[in-house]
């Protein structure tokens, strides 16, 4: 092996450096195009990656099929898991569920190597010629495209054709590099030395194993590591068996990215990309000890009906993890224990609120995944200011302040939540948004706005308790029925208001008209009727003060309630 190395001249050396460098060229092609193609994918089915994570939580069935299409969709395993670990961290689901739909990613994963496949048929007319043209044609619809869909799929059909070339200049790379007989002796002589042929060896399996978990871990992409292990076996440099082996380690090392991405992260988060990992290592040890002893078997068995190699790796890679999930599949409950067993519960105090507790930043990765949680986050800051409005309602009404506290710190709870949604929100604008995201985020940063305002008309009720708590006042009981009628109007506003921001439903936007112009009457009518009790001289001046303010300040929170409802305009564009 060694002499057959050192016996190359040096045109044979700078043949094999130059073939190398158009090999990672290659590689970075293959994988940009991976990553263009699949973002662009996602973003446009945005909607549909929602609906199908909602009906997710149904079943386990439901998950596997889920992961599987997200992640055909977004051509990468490590993709869909880092924003498995990020839903479970902000508690989309559960870590149950997440296990499921894991399982079904290193299925669609599988998705990339059949494209590899097709992109080494040897044909009379390549395909890969034509796919290397819809990349102009992506270029130029990119390029001339006046509206942000036509440029989505331009964007997409780039990524589709780098993928191709990618796989193209791999191949190409290999194939001038063994057209020269000297350098293929040579190279032969290194796969020889760890088991080339129909046999591998049990040491040669470990080495075979390592290998591909490692440069997946490196590279961070299994589908690359997929897509030169085919392009090897196309240039028969190595078996199918060898291949068979790099395929089971590419499954563990894809899990690297997961698990680096759960550092910092909830308990649950680190738990699911331990599930991850569980799942590829059990996968690979339960068929590894089988394919030492079958392999050959199993490679002549595929050759008989399947004579293209590319296309026998994409059926064992689809195979192996079609069995693996429905091998552990029954025990997703179990896998999920052991989790549990190597992540334990935190001991100690609850920690404070940080971002990443309310929006975790691996969201980002799915931008329209990232915008509904927005929304869920803002209506949970809604609620909290709107019963601290409640609270801060009754501490004045009752003259009953042993609640200030609990006031005081859901008050700074709502700063926070102002503080990291609007942070949170400046870093996805600046992700690649379809125009429909692109108005929410805008619209968004006004609502967090107006539920701030919100908790701040009920910090100033507060201090009116406090005022007339000091001095001894009390309000009229005409004046507790005006506050109380007031008080109605506004609790239905809140009601209405949740329906149209919350549900997107446009429909009770009249109700919200509705009710907002009643609170403008409702104020009038209690400056009316503060002016008329002081002129008979039923008022006193800190009761009639905090009165007036007190209407007001409630006339303001309706206002801001119908802002929130208003904003659902500025990107829905049917008013029912």
């Amino acid at each position: 092996m060694i002499s057959n190395l050192l016996a190359l001249g040096v045109s044979e050396v700078l043949t094999i450096i130059n073939n190398m460098l158009l090999l990672f060229g290659g590689v970075a092609a293959f994988i940009i195009g991976m990553n263009v193609m699949g973002s662009n994918l996602e973003t446009a089915a945005g909607k549909s990656m929602r609906k199908l994570m909602t009906k997710a939580t149904k079943n386990r069935f439901l998950g596997v099929g889920t992961g599987a299409a997200v992640t055909a969709i977004v051509t990468s395993s490590s993709a869909t898991t880092v924003m498995i670990v990020g839903f479970v961290n902000v508690g989309l689901m559960t870590l149950t569920q997440a296990t499921s739909i894991i399982m079904g990613a290193n299925i669609g994963t599988t998705v990339t190597a059949f494209i590899t496949a097709i992109s080494t048929s040897g044909a009379e007319f390549q395909i890969t010629a034509l796919f290397a043209f819809t990349a102009f044609v992506g270029v130029l619809m990119a390029m001339l495209g006046k509206n942000d869909k036509i440029k989505r799929i331009g964007a997409i059909l780039q990524g589709l054709g780098l993928i191709f070339i990618g796989m193209n200049v791999m191949s190409s790379a290999m194939g001038d590099m063994l057209g020269d007989e000297g350098i293929k002796d040579a190279v032969e002589s290194v796969f020889i030395a760890i088991g080339y042929g129909k046999d591998v060896l049990s040491w040669e399996i470990i080495v075979l194993f390592l290998l591909g978990a490692l440069l997946t871990g490196l590279v961070q992409s299994s589908a690359a590591i997929t897509a030169i292990a085919i392009s090897l076996a196309s240039s028969s440099l190595i078996s199918l068996p060898m291949a068979m082996f790099i395929i089971l380690g590419t499954n563990v090392g894809t899990c690297v990215t997961a698990l680096f991405s759960s550092l910092g992260a909830s308990v649950n988060a680190r738990r699911t990309a331990v599930v991850h990992l569980l799942f590829n290592v059990i996968g690979s040890i339960i068929f590894i000890i089988p394919l030492a002893f079958t392999c050959g078997y199993l490679a002549d068995f595929l050759n008989s009906f399947i004579p293209a190699l590319p296309w026998q790796i994409a059926i064992f890679h689809m195979a192996f993890n079609l069995l693996t999930t429905a091998i552990l599949l029954p025990f997703i409950n179990q896998l999920v224990k052991l989790a549990c067993i190597i992540i334990p519960e935190k001991k100690g105090a609850e920690e404070p609120l940080e971002e990443g507790d309310i929006l975790d930043k691996r969201l980002l990765k799915t931008p329209a995944i990232a915008v509904g949680q927005v929304r869920r986050e803002l209506l949970r800051m809604g609620k909290l200011a709107f019963a601290n409005y409640k609270r801060s309602l009754d501490m004045l009404l009752s003259g009953d302040l042993s609640h200030k506290d609990e006031f005081a710190s859901v008050e700074k709870n709502i700063n926070d939540y102002n503080s990291y949604i609007s942070s949170f929100l400046v870093k996805l604008s600046l992700q690649d948004l379809s125009e429909t995201d692109e108005k929410k985020v805008g619209s968004f940063y006004h609502v967090a706005s107006d539920l701030e305002r919100i908790g701040d008309y009920a910090e100033n009720i507060v201090e009116y308790a406090e005022r007339m708590v000091e001095e001894g006042s009390e309000f009229s009981e005409h004046a507790k029925s005006e506050i109380l009628e007031m008080d109605l109007h506004l609790t239905e506003l809140y009601k209405n208001v949740e329906k149209v921001f919350g549900d997107i439903d446009l429909s009770f936007i009249g109700d919200v008209e509705r009710e907002e112009e009643s609170t403008d009457e409702m104020c009038t009518k209690m400056q009316e009727a503060h002016l008329r009790r002081m002129n008979e001289g039923r008022c006193t001046p800190t009761a009639g003060a905090a009165y007036l303010q007190l209407a007001l300040n409630m006339e303001r929170i309706g206002d801001h309630m119908h802002n929130v409802a208003n904003s659902v305009k500025t990107y829905h564009a049917t008013v029912v």
